[in-house]
């Protein structure tokens, strides 16, 4: 099974919001990733709509809806009462769950699930009764997963920056690539479905797909972009593309 790729428009949206004009045309691009072979959108509607816009939401899904069916739209965000009614209304595919305060520039932390449960539970049963897949954003750590699987979520997304940030350091690669490792398997065993994603890029993908061959999907938007200034979005795309697939082969020829 090959691994999913959703491209995370932030990045496009917040250059958008520059000027108060239409582009970097946010359809536009999302409409040559898909056509290129991903999988999915994936957005963070945050409260001062200070990338993607509450608006953009529904474009996307019509984009979806007519154009890329089979494809899905991940919403990703802290759930206030406004979130969860942009989720709804817009019908996400799969709502990531982060625990991000709304100062944050980024998402770079998960969810310490014994203190957040009592808080998540009712939130992931009425994203569930609409019939979305809900998944939670984790720190790369067992901890706390088990109670994240009582609580009825489909997917761990675990969080990779501390891995991507150590880019120029194999030490602590590989060191958090050992966390990961065994807070992913961990999930598996309890029966997650396993995302990742944060400061993934093209050199750090094979690495972590050797740990990680059985990720589901990855999330990829500030490296993804950066290299489409440069090659193109759809280029860009097929590249990682590329990437995945090549990575999944090799990871499971060393398995078997």
């Amino acid at each position: 099974m090959s691994i999913k790729l959703s491209v995370n428009l932030n990045a496009v949206a917040f250059l958008r919001n520059r000027r108060n004009l239409p582009w970097p045309n946010l359809i536009n691009l999302s409409r040559i990733a898909l056509d290129a072979g991903a999988t999915g959108i994936t957005v963070h509607p945050r409260p001062d709509e200070r990338h993607i816009r509450f608006t953009d939401l529904a474009d996307i899904r019509t984009l979806l809806n007519d154009e890329f069916s089979t494809c899905e739209f991940n919403i990703e965000g802290y759930p206030t009462e406004r979130f969860l009614e942009l989720v709804e209304k817009n019908k996400a595919d799969q709502v990531t769950l982060v625990p991000d305060d709304p100062r944050q520039l980024t998402s770079d932390h998960g969810w310490n699930f014994e203190e957040s449960a009592e808080f998540l539970d009712p939130i992931i049963k009425f994203l569930k009764k609409g019939g979305m897949r809900v998944s939670l954003f984790s720190n790369p750590v067992s901890y706390g997963l088990k109670i994240a699987r009582t609580l009825g979520a489909d997917r761990i997304e675990f969080y990779t920056g501390h891995y991507g940030k150590a880019w120029n350091d194999m030490a602590k690669q590989q060191e958090e690539l050992t966390k990961l490792e065994e807070a992913a398997e961990n999930a598996r065993i309890l029966g997650f479905k396993i995302n990742a994603g944060h400061d993934l890029i093209i050199s750090n993908l094979p690495l972590l797909i050797k740990k990680l061959p059985f990720l589901s999907e990855v999330s990829i938007g500030h490296g993804l972009i950066a290299d489409a200034l440069e090659y193109g979005m759809r280029t860009t795309v097929q590249h990682f593309l590329d990437v995945l697939a090549m990575s999944t082969i090799h990871a499971n020829n060393e398995v078997n």
